[in-house]
């Protein structure tokens, strides 16, 4: 509400009446009042800043670096000292193709990097979203990453910098300067050796993490000597450059960025030799494409693609809104690319989905429908290149850790007969939801092949494969040594020292 000391946001406030005089007078930002009020909604209203930001961007009588210094809160009662950090970037001067200008950014790329097409597509894509942070919701990071060195990972993090809007390096820079940094300047982060910067360093990884949406982009650190807690924006694009995995809740929200070593007859352009003609035109051409296409990339929202998960299709949706504005081929290749890098992404599940998966290999293979625990875990650990034979530091995983990961999936082991014998084991139709909810399409049972059937058995079918129930529910009962009824101890209970799963 508009009071005599308060300046607001409506239609007659002197900061909307300033934004509408920029097309004449530049000038009419300085006034004392109306950069109070800017600094104000900076911080208070994100959503309102940035359009604000966008319509000083539309008059183009101020550059965005010279807004964005002049708005610039003020970090524990001193002044930003960004002059000179990043180039101006003026914008090309006539309408761009958008397919045009992605194809001319993967031919740079392929020059200086082996890569797969899909991760040259994608880190295209990603290069042209860091310019468009301020309308679009979701900022993937670019997870650049190789099996062993000097597959060129480095080389691509330094073409991304020359193509990524206002580029910073931050491989070694304090916690506490990144993310006054990020607040300060929204720049794009360019993090090399990322497992040696994040290591024992979870302060940093949270940062990493709470940039990934815009409504969560934000962290809360007490500043000046009255130790005043004060809310920190650290949204923006992010790229992590390292070997091998990084934490898994720092991949959930990349874009694999996958680069191989090259093989002889394999050639690369030197990146420190190129012409630096062609990145500035790069660069133009991106932030004309970027004013021209922001109003409808920002409200743009792409159909998730099939059989992705949540977080991949996030992390996909403003590469997808840039690649349907752009046009042409890219629309299709753009979901390829998608399918391609997070189906491969899909090849390494977690621990606990490797251990339904094998477990429904075994249930399977036996054609059994109940299995005491010691026979379970016999059959998990006899698999030399499966890692529960040295789960346990080197020695085989015991029942109560079996209990315990299979407890994470809320299945719980119970007294179960198989002929005469009741012991502590599992029920197939306990994991059945488990196998269905966790070993779908994005996560297949190594089990592919349908099983045949034995002599004197029925043949089980996956319920992977064949909706409905399982052939083994429809046989009657037999006591042989994989089957039998499931009941309570018809003896007194096992007491709970007693347990195999707590041997």
């Amino acid at each position: 509400m508009a009071t005599e000391n308060v300046i607001t946001l409506e239609s007659k406030s002197p900061l909307q009446e300033a934004i509408r005089q920029l097309s004449v007078d530049a000038g009419a930002l300085y006034a004392p009042a109306i950069l109070e009020e800017l600094k104000r909604t900076r911080d208070k209203d994100p959503a309102a800043w940035a359009r604000l930001r966008q319509t000083v961007k539309e008059t183009k009588v101020l550059s965005m670096a010279d807004f964005d210094r002049l708005t610039a809160p003020a970090i524990e009662g001193k002044p930003s000292a960004n002059d000179g950090i990043f180039d101006e970037v003026d914008a090309w001067p006539e309408a761009v193709d958008g397919a045009a200008l992605l194809d001319e950014i993967v031919t740079v790329i392929a020059d200086y990097v082996i890569a797969d097409k899909e991760t040259i597509r994608a880190a295209a894509l990603w290069v042209t979203f860091t310019w468009l942070t301020d309308v679009v919701q979701v900022a993937p990071i670019a997870n650049i990453t190789a099996p062993e060195k000097r597959c060129g990972k480095t080389v691509m993090l330094s073409t991304l910098a020359k193509l990524a809007y206002r580029p910073m390096q931050a491989s070694d820079i304090a916690t506490a300067a990144l993310f006054r940094s990020i607040e300060l300047w929204s720049p794009t982060l360019l993090i090399d050796e990322v497992d040696a910067f994040l290591r024992d360093n979870e302060e940093a990884r949270g940062i990493l993490n709470a940039g990934f949406t815009r409504d969560s982009a934000f962290v809360i650190r007490c500043v000046g000597d009255d130790h005043i807690p004060t809310k920190f924006r650290v949204w923006g694009g992010k790229a992590l450059c390292g070997i091998g995995k990084i934490a898994d809740t720092l991949a959930d929200r990349s874009i694999p960025l996958r680069l191989r070593r090259k093989k002889a007859g394999e050639s690369t352009s030197h990146l420190r030799h190129s012409d630096p003609a062609v990145w500035e035109r790069l660069r133009r051409r991106i932030a004309r494409f970027a004013d021209d296409s922001s109003t409808a990339i920002g409200i743009a929202r792409p159909a998730i693609i099939q059989g992705l998960n949540d977080r991949a299709n996030d992390c996909w949706e403003p590469l997808l809104a840039i690649a349907d504005a752009a046009g042409g081929d890219w629309p299709r290749m753009a979901r390829q690319a998608a399918v391609v890098l997070h189906g491969l992404e899909g090849e390494s599940p977690s621990v606990g989905v490797e251990l339904l998966a094998d477990i429904k290999t075994i249930f399977e293979s036996k054609q059994a429908s109940k299995m005491f625990s010691a026979t379970l875990l016999e059959e998990l650990v006899a698999d030399d290149e499966a890692p529960w034979a040295t789960w346990n530091r080197g020695k085989p995983m015991t029942p109560r850790q079996l209990s315990a990961k299979l407890g994470e999936f809320n299945v719980k082991g119970k007294d179960v007969r198989i002929g005469a014998v009741v012991k502590r084991g599992y029920d197939k139709s306990d994991l059945s939801e488990c196998f269905d909810r966790y070993l779908s399409q994005g996560n297949p049972s190594p089990s592919a092949t349908t099983l045949q059937p034995a002599k004197h058995k029925a043949s089980s079918v996956s319920s992977s494969a064949t909706d409905g129930v399982d052939v083994a529910h429809q046989k009657t009962p037999q006591a042989t040594e994989y089957k039998g009824c499931s009941v309570v101890a018809d003896k007194a209970p096992l007491q709970p020292e007693m347990d195999e799963e707590d041997l």
